[in-house]
């Protein structure tokens, strides 16, 4: 991916070297985003030995294009979950999030790390051309279970001062990136190891040991934790009860104290996203996110943050010019809750997947849970999370979401997007057909071609190019792909099918 975001002037362990040979420790962590790291952490406070192995750089994942908004509340409104998973689950939803970010306060307030965490109000507003009753419903929602609300009228934005608005205190932000880099220090303090750019390509266990196997090393281990966006130890079952969406992010100058630094959300559908991160001087940045997608179903993401731009200008006339633009991956449940702990098909390997949204808040709850999960503990969220459950009231969610892959599969007999490799141009990528084959091909900069099966190596389904990002979406499962058929994004561990020009 070629974006680059607002955090990603901090690099976190550069230097970090590759697995090569073999060697043990009590966990290996596979992945090294938010619920990665803080799994090593929590584990290694705890006495474990840990090594966290990542196919790339450390931190270079998904955590590096969140929008950081930390909302202990469901993404998808409570009240929607009140509806598919009852009020007693959603209630521990809710607490599992806030204890997530009391967590990162209690993280950075011990370990001393400068990451602007601060609290803050959030506010959800009623969006344009939408129904006030949503507010009112969500009201009751969230004082069933038990969140501290305020129902207000309007916001500081143009035109805004008649929307209903709920108001939530106690939330947060902070820098993701700075963050985790004293949270990785603090890891190393207490004996954990880091690998990075070791792309795994097996996780098996048998006769109690956890083998992770690249192509240069192998790591035996008591545990595993798969912390890799979404779960690379599953090939199937857990995937079909998640759908990968594409988010897209820009930032903004603003004049410090020209808006109230909060949390602001509204009920359009998708919805818009604000908040303020500190800058330089008197400047500030606005971030301002929304327009999402199913993953490879659009490649339009110019018009997309054309409309961002048009949104928040509109209702911040004071936004400066535009510093970051970036896209990320979030992938949604049927019931709006990850999949984190004990993996289904196995008895010493555990999965942290399904953000949802809140990657950040469940990445570091998932650590808790899994903590206390590999340390033997009875603990009251592993229900509620657990990967095998069958969320039967989330059926119709199921549905909706399944049918990406039967449309898919069905474009295999489909003709290409364009009817020779001679008409791609430099810069572009494009499916072509050969006969019975299918090729995702795409064009450099020089006039190479770069020539792949367009086929993913997870399940098989039909790839689409991202033209923005310069590279190649599974619309199935989330899997991502460079021009040359290498993974970037898991499930899928193997390359593409290698073709000939």
């Amino acid at each position: 991916m070629t974006s680059t975001s607002i955090w990603m002037d901090v690099h976190i362990m550069p230097n970090t070297e590759s697995l090569v040979g073999e060697t043990e420790c009590d966990v290996a962590v596979i992945g090294s985003g938010i619920a990665g790291i803080s799994t090593a952490y929590e584990l290694c406070k705890r006495g474990k030995s840990v090594i966290v192995i990542d196919r790339g750089r450390i931190a270079g994942g998904m955590t590096s294009r969140t929008s950081a908004h930390l909302a202990p509340l469901c993404d998808d409104l409570v009240s929607e979950m009140v509806s598919i998973k009852g009020l007693e689950a959603t209630t521990l939803f809710c607490d599992s999030h806030a204890a997530a970010v009391d967590r990162i306060e209690e993280i950075q307030k011990n370990e001393n790390i400068d990451c602007d965490f601060r609290r803050l109000d959030g506010y959800l507003f009623q969006g344009r051309g939408m129904p006030a009753d949503i507010i009112e419903k969500e009201l009751g929602a969230v004082r069933e279970v038990g969140a501290p609300v305020d129902r207000l009228m309007g916001v500081p934005f143009s035109g805004c001062e008649s929307r209903q608005v709920l108001r939530y205190p106690r939330q947060a932000a902070f820098h993701p990136l700075k963050y985790l880099a004293g949270v990785t220090k603090a890891c190393q303090k207490n004996g954990a190891t880091f690998l990075a750019n070791s792309p795994v390509e097996e996780v098996g266990e048998k006769d109690g040991t956890v083998t992770v196997k690249t192509a240069r090393g192998v790591i035996r281990a008591k545990y595993a934790v798969v912390a890799t966006n979404s779960s690379i130890s599953d090939r199937f079952a857990i995937h079909t009860k998640t759908a990968p969406y594409r988010t897209y992010v820009m930032a903004f100058e603003i004049e410090r104290g020209a808006l109230p630094d909060a949390l602001y959300w509204d009920t359009e559908d998708p919805y818009h996203y604000v908040r303020l991160q500190p800058g330089p001087g008197q400047t500030d940045f606005v971030l301002v996110g929304g327009e999402d997608h199913k993953s490879a179903t659009a490649d339009d993401a110019d018009t997309r943050f054309g409309k961002l731009e048009t949104w928040a200008r509109d209702l911040i006339p004071a936004l400066g010019k535009e510093t970051h633009r970036w896209s990320g991956q979030v992938l949604e449940t049927v019931d709006y809750a990850g999949f984190i702990g004990r993996d289904p098909g196995g008895s010493n390997i555990y999965v942290a997947m399904g953000d949802s949204g809140q990657g950040l808040t469940h990445g570091v709850m998932g650590a808790m849970l899994n903590t206390g999960l590999i340390l033997g503990e009875d603990h009251p969220w592993k229900d509620l999370y657990a990967p095998g459950r069958i969320p039967l009231k989330a059926a119709k969610n199921f549905v909706a979401e399944n049918t990406t892959a039967i449309k898919s599969f069905a474009e295999y007999v489909a003709s290409g997007e364009i009817g020779s490799l001679g008409e791609l141009k430099p810069g572009h990528g494009a499916i072509v057909r050969r006969g019975l084959e299918k090729i995702a091909a795409y064009r450099d900069s020089s006039g190479g071609l770069h020539l792949n099966s367009a086929s993913c190596s997870h399940v098989g389904c039909h790839l689409h190019f991202n033209s923005f990002e310069t590279c190649w979406d599974c619309p199935c499962h989330g899997s991502m792909f460079d021009v040359d058929g290498c993974p970037i994004n898991a499930p899928a561990i193997g390359p593409l099918g290698e073709v000939k020009e």
